[in-house]
């Protein structure tokens, strides 16, 4: 017997002794029951007409694409926002009487969605109408360098190579320009925010979205002091070092050096300062190949998602990467900007860890809990694959270098990979510490902020006299709100889940010699204990059942902080 009809079986079998049992559960059981169908009906072919639009719109950049995607924003928000269909969800969670675990946990991802949207369906619409003018403004700007134009492909590529200080200055401050452009609009967006997340009981819209997202903004917080408290010192040592290698580069005394130094926009990547020039392992390599062979080793095949997506660089398309799981019913499709170099094969294992996961999820599993455990657990997946790009295990098992340039190279690579991750991390410090204090306070001089905190958790030097709204200048800010902490714990989850793997999937405990390449054990085991679950369990309970261990910062700290 498959699942999906045990599942159906139990599910009537159920029903029927709920009714006999308890008259008045059986019928809340039941009147719960209709509502997912009813919802189902809806919500299921929008989903899809939705999806396929904002894929549509972030790769040709066309207004009426992108009106196309904010119509249809704002009409699935509105089945979210209906007042009737929330009073019933209301009165069926205030019921207790919804016991079964498969129905339980649909009632609880459902009365979140609903809960999050029950504002003025005007202001709704006028938020959606905003993020996407926002969107656009992000997706078709080009920064302007003596004249010329830029992609940010380019500005990175600036940023890296040039070892020219009054270049590197313009390219920088080239990049911020956006920040100026959206800054008033991403503050009446928070504005807007806020106003809906109090119209809702929360105090902010931080708060809110946190604890939608079955959080605890406490916990958040104690686990970011404890993260910052980890890694202050171990990162304070890593940029000394970063420091002198960059004096020594730029000719600059190291008192000197400035944000532009630092071989990115935000200082979110590691600048690349070990004898290890992970790119030229790429330059001739054609990414989306070995992406596809990667994947394929360990019995989680991309053809299909890679013939559905959009991954090279053209005129008005959205600059960064992301995957969307159109349907749920397998139709998952990346978008990227691909280049033969480190960073976009390192963005190409992570997208399609992001794919796997939507991918292989049950189809058994009901429509609404298809999906990931938690923004969180999908982001840690996409790590793990994510930072294989700079393993030398991975470099001979998939690129082809050969065992002695392996062995060269190995010191240097995990050194690399430490400074990203704390490199990562600090960042991260500033991001989640900076979207707080802004939706506690969103009056308060929010230039200045965002400098004290680089200043603080990234140890960077403020340009003097620098008041511009660079904080606005991160994508993140103005479009994924509180999102980005998940980022940080999907570290630690990534962490936890590569030593679990090499401990009881591969039984060794050479973790830093581990590529999973052809280890069809490993895609195995992601299968069965992350993938096909979906959302059946509250995310840490699924972290519990996949590793035998609720979310930790040890093993992150054990691969990372010295």
């Amino acid at each position: 017997m498959n699942g999906k009809v045990l599942i159906i079986r139990s599910f009537i079998l159920f029903l029927f002794l709920s009714t006999c049992a308890n008259p008045e559960k059986g019928k809340m059981t039941q009147e719960f029951a209709q509502f997912l169908k009813d919802y189902e009906a809806k919500v299921i072919p929008l989903t899809k007409d939705q999806n396929l639009a904002y894929f549509t719109a972030t790769i040709s950049g066309k207004d009426e694409d992108y009106k196309k995607s904010a119509d249809l924003e704002i009409q699935f928000s509105k089945i979210h926002a209906n007042k009737e269909d929330f009073v019933k969800l209301k009165k069926i969670k205030d019921s207790n009487f919804i016991t079964d675990p498969l129905l339980r946990r649909q009632l609880e991802v459902l009365y979140n969605k609903y809960l999050g949207n029950q504002i003025d369906e005007k202001k709704l619409e006028e938020i959606i109408n905003l993020q996407k003018e926002i969107e656009k403004k992000f997706s078709t700007f080009r920064a302007a360098v003596e004249g010329k134009q830029l992609t940010d492909n380019e500005l990175e590529e600036t940023l890296k190579k040039s070892t020219d200080s009054n270049q590197l200055k313009a390219a920088w401050l080239a990049s911020k320009e956006v920040g100026a452009a959206v800054a008033a609009e991403v503050l009446r967006l928070v504005d807007m925010r806020n106003a809906a997340a109090k119209e809702l009981g929360f105090p902010n819209f931080h708060v809110m979205q946190l604890q939608l997202g079955e959080q605890d903004p406490a916990e958040i917080e104690k686990l970011f002091d404890e993260l910052d408290n980890l890694t202050r010192d171990s990162f304070a040592r890593a940029k000394a070092e970063v420091d002198s290698v960059l004096s020594q580069r730029y000719s600059v005394p190291k008192e000197e050096l400035m944000p532009w130094h630092y071989q990115n926009r935000f200082f979110q990547e590691a600048p690349k300062i070990y004898a290890v020039d992970l790119d030229k392992y790429y330059a001739d390599k054609d990414v989306v190949e070995l992406t596809k062979s990667y994947y394929a080793s360990l019995g989680l095949p991309i053809d299909d998602m890679i013939q559905k997506s959009d991954l090279y660089e053209k005129p008005g398309k959205y600059q960064h990467a992301y995957c969307i799981d159109i349907d749920k019913e397998g139709d998952v499709r990346v978008v990227c900007n691909v280049k033969p170099n480190y960073n976009w094969m390192s963005t190409m294992l992570h997208e399609y860890g992001h794919a796997v996961y939507d991918k292989f999820h049950e189809r058994s599993v009901p429509w609404v809990l298809r999906e990931p455990a938690h923004i969180l657990a999908t982001e840690a997946i996409a790590m793990m694959f994510g930072r294989f790009a700079s393993n030398p295990a991975w470099l001979r098992d998939m690129v082809g270098i050969a065992e002695e340039e392996k062995a060269k190279i190995a010191e240097a690579s995990f050194k690399t990979l430490r400074l990203e991750q704390l490199v990562f991390s600090r960042w991260v410090q500033v991001m989640y510490r900076f979207e707080k204090a802004m939706y506690e306070n969103p009056q308060q001089d929010l230039n200045k902020l965002w400098w004290d905190l680089v200043e603080k958790y990234q140890m960077l030097k403020r340009p003097e006299g620098r008041n511009a709204p660079d904080w606005a200048s991160k994508i993140h800010v103005a479009l994924y709100p509180a999102y980005y902490h998940n980022y940080l714990m999907g570290e630690l989850l990534a962490s936890q889940l590569f030593y679990h793997i090499n401990q009881s999937v591969l039984k060794t405990s050479d973790v830093q010699n581990q590529s999973f390449a052809n280890q069809k054990a490993v895609g195995d085991y992601l299968i069965e204990k992350v993938f096909k679950p979906g959302n059946l369990y509250f995310w840490n309970e699924m972290i519990e059942k996949a590793t035998r261990e609720k979310l930790t910062a040890k093993y992150f700290a054990r691969q990372f902080v010295g």
